[in-house]
């Protein structure tokens, strides 16, 4: 019986070949991918460098332009003091932080203020109508106040301070007025043109502006129940003209009394 032919053993695999190639492929992805980084946009690049260096001067300025002994001042030796340095970043970032929000805090008072200007204005205007003055008292406001500006041809005489007879009709609606708000400060301002004074009571227009407010104030005083502590009176000259001094009309408009109610949101 003829004897069965030996089996020879089978060739090992080349799986290690397998694993070499899928090697080989990855550094060569990942050389192309250094190579392509390598490759920089010169445009880009000085655009970074000229932002930074606008900004803290690195580049240019060196430790100069950051300052001695933070963070880039001499080298490595300093950067010790980063936590210094961000420290006081971080403080610069939180400051700014506060002033926005002051400032948006203090608009949103502005704001509430001449909600509340407006509303007072308008009580004193239903108030003015109802005592038929609309064509003697001319009416504003603002975030500070109410104001009533009254004529001082109504009130005075010329060159003179003292309340004209006629006049307290007038008067004496507007302190029933000024009666309801006796909790506001009120503020009572005289005006005058540029017309120079040739009597010798007043020195000038500024003494006589100030006569006619405390005249007013006086009067405020006797027939009112009004409190002086929240009332103040002062005469601005010929300084803050309404209109035009060269006219007739323009200096009637300037000879006035200014009354200043404030609103609870504000004070003087």
């Amino acid at each position: 019986m003829a004897k069965r032919k030996k089996e020879e053993p089978q060739k090992a695999s080349a799986e290690w070949m397998n694993t070499f190639a899928d090697l080989m492929n990855l550094l060569l992805c990942f050389f192309v991918l250094l190579f392509a980084m390598s490759t920089v946009d010169a445009q880009k690049f000085d655009m970074i460098v000229a932002s930074f260096s606008q900004t803290f001067s690195i580049f240019s300025g060196g430790h100069i332009s950051v300052g001695e002994g933070m963070l880039l001042g001499n080298g490595v030796s300093q950067l010790n003091e980063l936590d210094q340095y961000m420290d006081s970043m971080g403080k610069t970032a939180e400051n700014d932080e506060d002033t926005d929000e002051l400032d948006e805090i203090q608009e949103k008072l502005e704001e509430a203020k001449l909600v509340e200007s407006e509303k007072l204005a308008e009580r004193i205007e239903e108030a003015i109508e109802e005592s038929q003055m609309d064509d003697m008292i001319e009416l504003d406001f603002n975030a500070q106040y109410v104001q009533l500006t009254l004529k001082g041809a109504i009130l005075f005489d010329s060159g003179s301070a003292k309340l004209k007879d006629e006049a307290m009709p007038v008067i004496e609606r507007v302190a029933l007025i000024l009666e309801r708000y006796a909790e506001h400060d009120i503020e009572i301002e005289g005006h005058t043109d540029t017309v120079p004074m040739h009597n010798g009571k007043y020195a000038n227009n500024n003494e006589l502006s100030s006569a006619r407010a405390l005249a007013m104030f006086d009067y405020l005083l006797e027939h009112t129940t009004l409190q002086p502590s929240k009332i103040k009176h002062s005469g601005r000259g010929e300084y803050m003209p309404v209109a035009d001094n060269t006219t007739p009309e323009g200096r009637a408009k300037n000879r006035r009394i200014e009354i200043k109610i404030y609103n609870e949101l504000s004070s003087e």
